[in-house]
Protein backbone atom coordinates (compact mmCIF):
# COMPACT_ATOMS: atom_id res chain seq x y z
CA UNK A 1 0.00 0.00 0.00
CA UNK A 2 2.58 2.65 1.19
CA UNK A 3 4.15 1.41 -2.42
CA UNK A 4 1.73 2.12 -4.59
CA UNK A 5 0.88 5.43 -2.40
CA UNK A 6 4.35 6.63 -3.32
CA UNK A 7 3.86 5.92 -6.85
CA UNK A 8 0.87 8.11 -6.51
CA UNK A 9 2.33 10.86 -5.36
CA UNK A 10 5.01 11.02 -8.04
CA UNK A 11 2.39 10.88 -10.73
CA UNK A 12 0.60 13.71 -8.87
CA UNK A 13 4.12 15.42 -8.92
CA UNK A 14 4.40 14.70 -12.21
CA UNK A 15 1.55 15.99 -13.39
CA UNK A 16 1.99 19.00 -11.62
CA UNK A 17 4.72 19.91 -13.24
CA UNK A 18 3.36 18.81 -16.97
CA UNK A 19 0.62 21.43 -16.33
CA UNK A 20 2.83 24.05 -14.92
CA UNK A 21 5.00 23.67 -17.83
CA UNK A 22 2.31 24.12 -20.56
CA UNK A 23 1.01 26.80 -18.68
CA UNK A 24 4.15 28.64 -18.30
CA UNK A 25 5.36 27.90 -22.01
CA UNK A 26 1.69 27.75 -23.40
CA UNK A 27 2.60 31.07 -25.87
CA UNK A 28 5.72 29.25 -27.36
CA UNK A 29 3.66 26.21 -28.23
CA UNK A 30 0.88 28.57 -30.13
CA UNK A 31 3.13 31.19 -31.63
CA UNK A 32 6.29 30.78 -33.94
CA UNK A 33 7.62 33.93 -34.67
CA UNK A 34 9.37 33.90 -38.27
CA UNK A 35 11.53 36.32 -40.31
CA UNK A 36 10.48 38.01 -43.43
CA UNK A 37 12.14 36.76 -46.59
CA UNK A 38 11.27 39.99 -48.44
CA UNK A 39 11.73 42.34 -46.16
CA UNK A 40 9.65 45.30 -47.60
CA UNK A 41 10.81 49.00 -48.92
CA UNK A 42 8.10 50.96 -47.85
CA UNK A 43 5.78 49.32 -45.30
CA UNK A 44 2.93 50.52 -43.39
CA UNK A 45 3.81 51.12 -40.25
CA UNK A 46 1.50 51.19 -37.00
CA UNK A 47 2.29 52.31 -33.22
CA UNK A 48 5.18 54.09 -33.37
CA UNK A 49 6.97 51.66 -35.90
CA UNK A 50 6.49 48.40 -33.76
CA UNK A 51 4.39 46.99 -36.49
CA UNK A 52 5.21 46.53 -40.17
CA UNK A 53 2.64 45.80 -42.70
CA UNK A 54 3.49 44.90 -46.00
CA UNK A 55 1.24 46.69 -49.03
CA UNK A 56 1.17 46.22 -52.57
CA UNK A 57 2.92 48.36 -55.26
CA UNK A 58 0.31 48.40 -57.08
CA UNK A 59 -2.31 51.99 -57.17
CA UNK A 60 -3.61 52.63 -53.84
CA UNK A 61 -6.41 55.10 -55.38
CA UNK A 62 -9.17 51.83 -55.73
CA UNK A 63 -11.61 51.99 -52.75
CA UNK A 64 -10.70 47.88 -53.13
CA UNK A 65 -8.51 46.99 -50.27
CA UNK A 66 -7.73 43.22 -48.60
CA UNK A 67 -6.03 42.54 -45.44
CA UNK A 68 -4.85 39.23 -44.61
CA UNK A 69 -3.63 37.78 -41.53
CA UNK A 70 -1.30 34.75 -41.86
CA UNK A 71 -0.84 31.36 -39.68
CA UNK A 72 0.91 30.76 -36.60
CA UNK A 73 4.44 29.95 -38.28
CA UNK A 74 3.76 32.04 -41.45
CA UNK A 75 6.25 34.73 -42.95
CA UNK A 76 3.27 36.85 -45.00
CA UNK A 77 5.47 38.50 -47.13
CA UNK A 78 5.95 35.46 -49.19
CA UNK A 79 2.07 35.93 -50.58
CA UNK A 80 2.45 39.73 -51.70
CA UNK A 81 3.21 38.78 -55.26
CA UNK A 82 0.77 36.37 -55.37
CA UNK A 83 -2.59 38.14 -53.45
CA UNK A 84 -1.59 41.40 -56.05
CA UNK A 85 -1.77 39.28 -58.69
CA UNK A 86 -5.37 37.27 -57.80
CA UNK A 87 -6.77 40.87 -56.65
CA UNK A 88 -5.26 43.42 -59.05
CA UNK A 89 -8.01 45.67 -58.17
CA UNK A 90 -7.42 45.18 -54.47
CA UNK A 91 -4.47 47.17 -52.54
CA UNK A 92 -2.72 44.36 -50.61
CA UNK A 93 -2.30 44.78 -46.58
CA UNK A 94 -0.16 41.71 -45.02
CA UNK A 95 0.75 42.40 -41.34
CA UNK A 96 3.29 40.84 -39.43
CA UNK A 97 2.42 39.44 -36.17
CA UNK A 98 4.50 41.11 -32.98
CA UNK A 99 7.43 39.35 -32.99
CA UNK A 100 7.45 38.35 -36.51
CA UNK A 101 8.88 39.76 -39.49
CA UNK A 102 10.17 42.93 -38.77
CA UNK A 103 7.34 43.97 -36.14
CA UNK A 104 8.35 44.30 -32.49
CA UNK A 105 6.85 42.99 -29.33
CA UNK A 106 5.65 39.59 -28.17
CA UNK A 107 3.00 37.86 -29.60
CA UNK A 108 -0.48 37.12 -28.36
CA UNK A 109 -4.42 37.60 -28.73
CA UNK A 110 -5.03 40.42 -27.47
CA UNK A 111 -2.09 42.63 -28.95
CA UNK A 112 -3.29 40.82 -32.09
CA UNK A 113 -6.63 41.36 -32.36
CA UNK A 114 -5.93 45.26 -31.37
CA UNK A 115 -3.07 45.32 -33.75
CA UNK A 116 -5.81 44.18 -36.01
CA UNK A 117 -8.39 46.40 -35.76
CA UNK A 118 -5.50 49.95 -35.62
CA UNK A 119 -4.73 47.89 -39.33
CA UNK A 120 -8.33 48.15 -40.45
CA UNK A 121 -9.48 51.61 -39.01
CA UNK A 122 -6.17 52.77 -40.60
CA UNK A 123 -6.74 51.31 -43.66
CA UNK A 124 -10.54 52.77 -43.93
CA UNK A 125 -9.60 56.22 -43.90
CA UNK A 126 -8.19 55.23 -47.58
CA UNK A 127 -10.67 52.68 -48.66
CA UNK A 128 -14.47 51.76 -48.12
CA UNK A 129 -14.54 48.29 -49.32
CA UNK A 130 -12.22 45.88 -47.14
CA UNK A 131 -12.56 42.10 -47.81
CA UNK A 132 -10.55 40.36 -44.73
CA UNK A 133 -8.87 36.95 -45.02
CA UNK A 134 -7.61 35.21 -42.30
CA UNK A 135 -5.60 31.67 -42.55
CA UNK A 136 -5.52 29.26 -39.41
CA UNK A 137 -4.67 31.49 -36.29
CA UNK A 138 -5.18 34.14 -38.71
CA UNK A 139 -8.69 32.87 -38.62
CA UNK A 140 -9.30 33.53 -35.23
CA UNK A 141 -7.93 37.26 -35.32
CA UNK A 142 -9.72 37.95 -38.84
CA UNK A 143 -13.47 36.86 -37.07
CA UNK A 144 -13.02 38.94 -34.50
CA UNK A 145 -12.03 42.21 -36.78
CA UNK A 146 -15.31 41.32 -38.19
CA UNK A 147 -17.26 40.98 -35.20
CA UNK A 148 -16.17 44.50 -34.94
CA UNK A 149 -15.87 46.45 -37.97
CA UNK A 150 -17.85 46.32 -41.06
CA UNK A 151 -16.33 44.62 -43.75
CA UNK A 152 -17.34 43.90 -46.97
CA UNK A 153 -16.34 40.02 -47.35
CA UNK A 154 -14.44 37.70 -44.72
CA UNK A 155 -12.55 34.83 -45.87
CA UNK A 156 -11.19 32.23 -43.37
CA UNK A 157 -8.71 29.80 -44.13
CA UNK A 158 -8.52 26.27 -42.17
CA UNK A 159 -10.19 28.34 -39.29
CA UNK A 160 -11.34 26.42 -35.83
CA UNK A 161 -13.99 27.75 -33.65
CA UNK A 162 -12.19 27.70 -30.73
CA UNK A 163 -8.19 27.40 -29.88
CA UNK A 164 -9.73 25.89 -26.00
CA UNK A 165 -11.63 23.35 -27.77
CA UNK A 166 -8.78 22.39 -29.94
CA UNK A 167 -6.23 22.71 -27.31
CA UNK A 168 -8.28 20.06 -25.33
CA UNK A 169 -8.45 17.68 -27.96
CA UNK A 170 -4.77 18.02 -27.82
CA UNK A 171 -3.84 17.40 -24.02
CA UNK A 172 -7.24 15.74 -23.07
CA UNK A 173 -5.42 14.90 -19.53
CA UNK A 174 -4.76 18.82 -19.28
CA UNK A 175 -7.38 21.01 -17.83
CA UNK A 176 -6.83 23.53 -20.35
CA UNK A 177 -10.05 26.23 -19.85
CA UNK A 178 -8.03 26.81 -16.36
CA UNK A 179 -4.44 27.60 -18.12
CA UNK A 180 -4.80 28.80 -21.32
CA UNK A 181 -4.60 32.46 -21.62
CA UNK A 182 -5.47 32.69 -25.61
CA UNK A 183 -8.33 31.03 -26.09
CA UNK A 184 -9.41 32.79 -29.64
CA UNK A 185 -13.35 31.96 -29.25
CA UNK A 186 -13.74 31.90 -33.31
CA UNK A 187 -17.36 30.70 -32.34
CA UNK A 188 -18.37 32.85 -30.27
CA UNK A 189 -18.13 35.94 -32.57
CA UNK A 190 -19.24 34.50 -34.94
CA UNK A 191 -22.71 34.56 -34.42
CA UNK A 192 -22.79 38.59 -34.36
CA UNK A 193 -21.14 38.88 -38.10
CA UNK A 194 -23.38 40.20 -40.50
CA UNK A 195 -21.21 40.07 -43.29
CA UNK A 196 -20.85 37.40 -46.25
CA UNK A 197 -18.31 35.16 -45.17
CA UNK A 198 -16.23 31.93 -46.72
CA UNK A 199 -15.20 29.48 -44.91
CA UNK A 200 -12.38 27.14 -47.24
CA UNK A 201 -11.85 23.67 -45.12
CA UNK A 202 -9.20 21.55 -45.92
CA UNK A 203 -10.48 17.76 -46.55
CA UNK A 204 -7.60 16.14 -45.02
CA UNK A 205 -6.50 18.43 -42.31
CA UNK A 206 -4.08 17.15 -39.97
CA UNK A 207 -3.90 19.82 -37.39
CA UNK A 208 -7.21 21.55 -36.75
CA UNK A 209 -9.53 18.96 -38.47
CA UNK A 210 -12.80 19.48 -40.61
CA UNK A 211 -14.90 19.00 -37.04
CA UNK A 212 -13.43 22.30 -35.96
CA UNK A 213 -13.92 24.09 -39.04
CA UNK A 214 -17.38 22.65 -39.61
CA UNK A 215 -18.49 23.86 -35.93
CA UNK A 216 -17.30 27.73 -36.51
CA UNK A 217 -19.27 26.89 -40.29
CA UNK A 218 -22.91 25.92 -37.67
CA UNK A 219 -21.80 28.93 -35.08
CA UNK A 220 -22.77 31.72 -37.82
CA UNK A 221 -26.05 33.28 -38.44
CA UNK A 222 -28.22 31.02 -41.30
CA UNK A 223 -27.48 32.37 -44.61
CA UNK A 224 -24.26 34.07 -43.80
CA UNK A 225 -21.40 31.70 -44.31
CA UNK A 226 -21.01 28.77 -46.69
CA UNK A 227 -18.41 26.27 -46.39
CA UNK A 228 -15.77 25.45 -49.59
CA UNK A 229 -13.43 22.23 -49.31
CA UNK A 230 -10.75 21.48 -50.89
CA UNK A 231 -8.31 18.68 -51.34
CA UNK A 232 -4.90 18.57 -49.11
CA UNK A 233 -4.07 18.91 -45.33
CA UNK A 234 -3.53 21.57 -43.17
CA UNK A 235 -0.43 23.23 -44.98
CA UNK A 236 -1.12 22.41 -48.35
CA UNK A 237 -0.72 25.04 -51.27
CA UNK A 238 -3.88 27.12 -51.73
CA UNK A 239 -3.29 29.34 -54.42
CA UNK A 240 -4.49 33.15 -54.03
CA UNK A 241 -6.42 32.75 -57.76
CA UNK A 242 -8.30 29.93 -56.42
CA UNK A 243 -9.52 31.86 -53.43
CA UNK A 244 -10.52 34.73 -55.54
CA UNK A 245 -12.03 32.60 -58.21
CA UNK A 246 -14.58 31.13 -55.09
CA UNK A 247 -15.24 34.85 -54.25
Amino acid sequence: MRTLLTLLGYLLVGYAILCLLLYLLQRQLIYFPVPAAYPPDNPLVLHQGQLQVLVSQQPRTSQQALLYFGGNAEDVSVSLSEFSTAFPKHAIYLMHYRGYGGSEGRPSEQALVSDALALFDEVATQHSDITVVGRSLGSGVAVQLAARRQVQQLVLITPFDSLTRLAQQQFPVVPVRWLLKDRYESAHYASSIDTSTLLLVAEQDEIIGRARSEALYRAFAPGIARLQLYSGGHNSYLPASQIAAWL
